[in-house]
């Protein structure tokens, strides 16, 4: 007898379920398919849940029903079209200077979960682009003040702080003296930038690592699964505060001028007392607790400025006071992105996922006398891959250091090369491949193993492109010259531009 006429469960079906063990409604359903179809159980259940109640000896309601979901359940308009209300669906994230913001006219565009004001018209202002051109020249010229409260803020303490962080990033943050900041780049496993942005060290064993607002979400989620999965030996914490902070940049040749008169006694902002890179915790305006770190993502002299959040209205309102007199302005991301492009810093689109810091021209940044994170991290997942081996994109096994160098390389390049995109070049000139007829070096490390402490010393094309022409003389070692190693010829950095080749 059917007692699911559109699964053809019958009654047989649940007299078996219950002799195998399967007598909770739940088990049921997935046992025999019952109460799967459109109908959710609504009609077929009925008669299946009365012969398992009667099997077991209960009444229907302790023997109980399944849940039925939709179509029998209607879906809510809000689950549908709730995603095309934006505000009414999505949560919404004001920094501590919104409220400045909306003031002063301000539109604002979405961050992330946040809302960032993206210019601050005047009455003259004819469009977008003069409001922005101006704020920009109003930069360069004198001083200006933005929100980056969004930024993300992670706090690293602990007595492995800094090993830690040697091992996430692909710079040295170790080799950072205290009361120093440092360019943070982050690479994916496959070593693709995943993320970049500044971090200060404040204490032998406490960092700030502060990366960009589409990322901070992710970069936490990544550093928590290497402190808890790939290291959990090393004596680290992590704290997010990004929403504990409201930080200001204030950027132009004024700009000492400007923080000079916020902050306490004895701070002096001057090149000598307060030099680029620099960072310290101090008190501002009577005793306010802040972190000031100078510097710059604008080209100009600039610094951030971090407060504690419910300071930040008060320190906005405040920083336009006093920096009336050299004519500061409020400026927003639109002419923000333009100055980070004019110098030479990636935008937020070129971060994303397809390219590597050789491609960015961040390449001098990285270490060089170790194996970074990419090898690390594949070292650290041998657990669930064969030892010594890591998968490459397309499925082979390839030695872990060959790995690593087969996405990242240290040819000289400039690090945040000036107008690197206003001149219609993001990636650097003077890729070569290897010679005709033969595979390329990652394949032949592949094939036989033999790849030994690259350390990142392997030209990007060199490693990734077939042949097609004929290699720089930088990469030929003499006829005479044995090569015992496939990679041998490899393992010497192209010379720099200028310099005699061998």
């Amino acid at each position: 007898m059917f007692v699911d006429f559109q699964h053809d469960v019958t009654a047989s079906d649940v007299i078996l379920a219950h002799r195998e063990g399967y007598r909770s409604v739940e088990h049921l359903k997935r046992y025999t398919t019952l109460g799967m179809a459109t109908d959710q159980g609504r009609t077929a259940n009925l008669d299946a849940l009365a012969i398992m109640a009667q099997l077991t000896g209960q009444s229907i309601p302790q023997t109980g029903v399944t849940l039925a979901r939709p179509p029998v359940v209607p879906v809510a308009l809000g689950a549908v079209a709730g995603a095309h209300r934006r505000g009414a669906f999505k949560p919404l994230r004001e920094t501590p200077i919104h409220a400045y913001a909306l003031e002063r006219g301000a539109p604002f565009v979405d961050a992330g979960q946040w809302k960032r004001p993206q210019y601050f018209p005047l009455a003259g202002d004819a469009d977008l682009l003069a409001t922005a051109n101006r704020e920009v020249n109003a930069v360069r010229s004198g001083v200006g003040v933005t929100d980056v409260s969004t930024l993300g803020k992670v706090e690293v303490e602990g007595p492995d702080a800094a090993k830690f962080l040697d091992l996430v990033c692909a710079m040295r943050p170790s080799a950072i003296k205290v009361g120093r900041c440092g360019y943070l780049i982050m690479l994916r496993e496959d070593g693709f930038l995943k993320d970049d942005g500044m971090f200060a060290r404040f204490a032998e064993d406490r960092y700030v690592a502060y990366v960009s607002t589409a990322h901070a979400a992710p970069v936490y989620r990544h550093m928590q699964y290497c402190r808890q999965v790939l290291w959990p030996e090393l004596d680290v914490n992590l704290t997010a505060v990004t929403d504990g902070w409201a930080q200001l940049a204030i950027a132009g040749p004024k700009s000492p001028a400007v923080l000079q008169a916020l902050v306490d006694a004895p701070v002096l902002i001057t090149q000598a007392d307060f030099p680029p890179m620099r960072a310290a915790e101090i008190t501002i305006c009577g005793g306010v607790p802040a972190r000031l770190c100078a510097l710059s993502f604008s080209g100009e002299r600039s610094f951030e400025l971090g407060v504690p959040a419910g300071f930040g209205d008060a320190l906005i309102r405040r920083v336009m006071a006093v920096g009336e007199p050299y004519g500061v302005v409020a400026y927003g991301s639109e002419a923000m992105g333009v100055m980070r492009i004019e110098k030479g810093h990636p935008a937020g689109g070129e971060i994303n996922g397809q390219t590597t810091a050789y491609d960015l021209g961040m390449a001098r940044a990285l270490a060089r006398t170790r194996i970074m994170s990419a090898a690390s991290f594949a070292r650290a997942r041998r657990s669930s891959i064969r030892p010594g081996r890591a998968s490459s994109a397309s499925g082979r096994s390839i030695p872990v250091n060959a790995f690593a160098a087969a996405r990242i390389s240290s040819r000289p390049a400039p690090f945040l090369a000036p107008k690197r995109i206003l001149a219609g070049s993001a990636r650097p000139a003077g890729r070569q491949r290897c010679p005709p007829g033969s595979a390329s070096p990652w394949r032949r490390a592949a094939r036989t193993g033999s790849a030994k402490k690259c350390a990142f010393t392997i030209p990007f094309a060199a490693a990734t492109s077939r042949p097609k022409s004929s290699p720089p003389a930088s990469l030929i070692r003499k006829a005479s010259a044995p090569v015992s190693d496939p990679l041998q010829h490899l393992m010497r950095p192209a010379p720099r531009p200028g310099s005699p080749s061998n």
